[in-house]
Formats: structure tokens, sequence, C-alpha cells
């Protein structure tokens, strides 16, 4: 597995290509070559590489993250930021480790509800239809709009 840069995971962790066992038995030309280089000479490539290899770290970060922020670009695209404003009507969603779920024949949604207040990042506190205000915030994604 290659990154786009070139640098295999061995590379970026140790520095430098590994040599698999084939190619110590029957010489490569990579295996050939380096080892006609005097110690001078050996020295010197090492630290060339040595020096390549933070280089090649960071590229690897960087593509990354820009792999990363492509990907969070392209979900969020298709996202539709969703309001709610107090007063509304909303469905609970029942998860399955609620005392409601019991068997797939269960209803997915609880409700109606009243969205008593909105929090900051996305959370709510609901309030049942006779007035009792829930002392637990739910996130956003766990409600949905009724429609009466």
């Amino acid at each position: 597995m290659r990154a786009f840069t070139g640098a295999t995971p061995y590379m970026l962790v140790y520095g430098t290509e590994a040599v698999i066992l084939a190619e110590v038995e029957i010489p490569s030309l990579k295996v050939i070559q380096e080892a006609k280089l005097d110690d001078a000479e050996l020295i010197r490539v090492r630290q060339e590489q040595l020096m390549l290899i933070d280089e090649k770290r960071m590229d690897a970060v960087c593509h990354g993250q820009l792999y990363h922020n492509r990907m969070a670009n392209a979900f969020n695209k298709r996202v539709k930021p969703r309001q709610f404003t107090p007063g509304q009507l909303v469905l609970k969603k029942t998860f399955p480790h609620q005392e409601e779920a019991k068997g797939k024949f269960a209803p997915n949604w609880q409700g109606p509800y009243v969205v008593h207040k909105e929090l900051f990042g996305g959370a709510l506190i609901l309030a049942e239809t006779n007035g009792r205000v829930s002392t637990k915030p739910i996130n956003l994604d766990a409600i949905k709009r009724y429609y009466a």
C-alpha cells in the first residue's frame, strides 16, 4: 500500500524501504547497488535518507489532511441543517437500551413532545404535551419534526 507521495508505511516509520528475504538470497539491483558502496558513501546516503524522512512524513500528513477535508466537504454538501424553535412538536427516537424498545415490532419513535428550549451545540430540552419538562437534553439527530 503506497501513499500518493510514494512512501510506504514501512518507509515512513523506519526511514528505508523494506528488503524481502528473496532479495537477500537472490540479490536485486537495489541490494547490489547498496552492497558496493564504501563506508563513507554509505554513511552519506544514510544521512540523506534520514534528512528526507521528515519531509516524506510531512507530505503524508498533509495528504491525509487534504483528503479528510475533501471528504468532509463532500459530506457536508448534502447535509441540511435542521432548526427547531420552542413550541414545535417533535418525535423522539426510541433507542434499543430504553424500556420502551420491546422487539422488532415496537415503534421507532416516541411522542409527540414540545420543544422547550434549544441549547448550544445541537441539543434540545423537550417537554411532554402535559407540560412536564425533561431534565436531560437530547441531540438533534434523534429528533424529527411532527406534523399534526
